[in-house]
């Protein structure tokens, strides 16, 4: 049985991420890697946070933070974010770490020893005031384009028309706001990405056939327009230095890798990272290197398709080692607030850490993948976000679990009650159910989020159909026992929804599993998932079980509670 092994596009440092980011990496495979667990694979999840580049520089500028002290302070805050929202990762890291430098170091030096590294002269802005070449991003001035004033060397922001620094109109150094800008001649490292196209497209040929057609699309769109060699290094003061053993007049002069070559490699650092904390244990090399049993995936939106799929491909492939590639590759569209853009300079939108302040983090959850943008662009509207969770999570889950447990106790007390041998309609149930678990397996193991969502709501839904059909509170008045193997029958549905749920709803599955006092069932612990031929009996709960009622497990989003929602974040005429 393979070894899985599940990466996450690294969250940038420079800001708290929008719901977008969430739901297009770190949430779906978070579903997927806990649904792998559950089922028994050994499983390791690897993230971390993206430090360098010239956004964490202008970021820790703007907040009057060493870039360190930012970076380290801005991990902390988005890992206990990621933490509320129950994000299982098995290691969450760092780009600036020592594993990493050390590991994209080596890359680098493979890449130069095997003829794939070239240095070459270029001509770029440099400062006077600051004494320093200055990246694209750290120029500023007007957009000759549409006027805005605060447009970047790489891009406008407004018209997001693509700039050279020389376009800008009144450029200036976003460190000193000088203008004393001259154009020098310096030397960068460039990696031959064209001298390994064809060992690219033929890899992507061989193992990018079987990817979501938005993946391979990207990709084969990259190839056909022909891959260029790519400067790899800049003039900044925090990254992955350039190592002198290898380029001393380079690394004399301060250059470090560009952040698009180191952060990939984090995906290796981050795993050294975790091995690291107990070596004795822990192997990170056999999860990355000489790896022929380990299946790896990838999720990601689609901006970041051609860095996983083409450019860091490459430079695996030009180190002549056998490091790890990705096996496949899960890319998500954008999800859009009222069909305009989520923004994080613009802070338009819903940003994680303010969704967690208002509701649960297993609204959201259960929302963005019910809902995540797949085949096409997916639109977040607080309308669509309060009809899904009241009738999916409030009225399909959450009242079946409360009507039956209350009703339950009321009548026959806080046991599980005996009542009849199972009949047709239990049989039938369990055909269904059955039929539905298998269902929602298969799209789970396709990575098909939303038809996995759809088959689990078709569960919940089969539920509440018995329910209503077999009428406990009528059959109580003239069959007790038959009532009795009703609520039994329930709560082994309960039980079950508990175990099946966890990789969308952890929390609220831990919430109805821990209703039950099972031996060996802690709710603390990841529940072993239960197959369809298993879950046909709904014998998981026997007679004579103590259970208790938990506390309403979603509360509705009333009209009330979308006027807020809509006034504090806007709505589509703002959107």
């Amino acid at each position: 049985m393979a070894r899985h092994l599940i990466t996450s596009a690294l969250p940038y440092i420079n800001g708290i991420k929008h719901l977008g980011n969430m739901v297009g990496s770190m949430l779906p495979a978070d579903v997927y890697a806990r649904f792998l667990r559950q089922t028994g694979r050994e499983t390791l999840y690897i993230c971390a946070t993206d430090e360098h580049g010239t956004p964490a520089e202008l970021a820790a500028k703007d907040a009057g933070l060493p870039v360190d002290t930012f970076c380290g302070q801005q991990h902390d805050v988005q890992k206990a974010i990621y933490d509320g929202f129950h994000i299982s990762f098995d290691y969450f890291g760092r780009s600036s770490s020592p594993e990493n430098r050390e590991i994209t170091q080596h890359f680098a030096r493979q890449l130069q020893k095997n003829g794939f590294i070239e240095e070459r002269a270029i001509r770029q802005v440099y400062s006077l005031a600051d004494g320093r070449f200055l990246p694209d991003r750290y120029i500023v001035g007007t957009c000759p384009h549409c006027g805005y004033d605060k447009a970047r060397g790489d891009q406008c922001e407004n018209c997001t028309r693509v700039l050279d620094p020389t376009d800008l109109i009144d450029a200036r150094s976003a460190i000193s706001g000088s203008s004393e800008l001259e154009v020098r001649e310096t030397k960068h490292l460039f990696l031959l990405q064209s001298k390994l196209q064809g060992e690219v497209e033929a890899w992507i040929d061989e193992h990018g056939k079987d990817w979501p057609v938005l993946a391979s699309s990207i990709a084969r769109k990259w190839l056909t327009e022909g891959l260029n060699d790519r400067a790899i290094t800049r003039d900044l003061d925090w990254g992955v230095p350039v190592p002198a053993d290898t380029w001393p007049e380079l690394a004399a002069e301060g250059k470090v890798f560009y952040v698009w070559f180191d952060a990939p490699v984090e995906y290796i650092g981050a795993t050294k990272e975790w091995a690291d904390q107990d070596p004795a244990n822990r192997d990170w090399k056999s999860w990355w290197y000489e790896a022929a049993d380990v299946r790896y995936t990838q999720f990601m939106a689609k901006d970041n398709v051609p860095f996983h799929t083409v450019m860091f491909p490459a430079t695996e492939l030009g180190t002549r080692e056998p490091w790890k590639k990705v096996d496949y590759v899960k890319a998500f569209n954008w999800l859009t607030y009222y069909g305009g853009k989520f923004s994080t300079s613009q802070q338009r939108g819903i940003f994680t850490d303010a969704a967690l302040e208002l509701l649960p983090a297993d609204y959201w959850r259960y929302f963005l993948m019910a809902n995540a943008p797949e085949s096409d662009d997916s639109s977040f509207t607080w309308e669509h976000f309060a009809g899904t969770v009241n009738k999916d999570l409030a009225d399909t889950l959450g009242n079946f679990v409360n009507r039956v447990l209350s009703f339950s106790r009321k009548r026959f007390g806080e046991t599980v009650p005996a009542g009849l041998e199972e009949g047709e309609a239990e049989a039938e149930l369990g055909r269904q159910v059955a039929e539905l678990l298998a269902e929602y397996e298969r799209y789970m193991e396709e990575l098909q989020f939303r038809k996995a969502a759809q088959a689990l709501r078709a569960l919940w839904s089969a539920g509440n159909s018995y329910l209503e059909t077999k009428a406990p509170w009528l059959e109580i008045k003239t069959d007790p026992e038959a009532a009795a193997l009703t609520l039994r029958t329930a709560m082994n549905l309960i039980h079950l929804y508990a175990v099946v749920s966890e990789p969308f709803i952890p929390a609220s599955a831990a919430a109805m599993r821990s209703a039950f006092a099972l031996p060996e069932d802690s709710a603390a612990a990841t529940a072993t998932w239960v197959t369809a031929d298993e879950a046909k009996s709904l014998t998981f709960v026997p007679a004579g079980t103590a259970f208790s009622v938990p506390p309403v497990l979603f509360a509705k989003i009333t009209e009330e509670d979308l006027e807020s929602y809509r006034e504090r974040f806007g709505a589509a005429d703002e959107a």
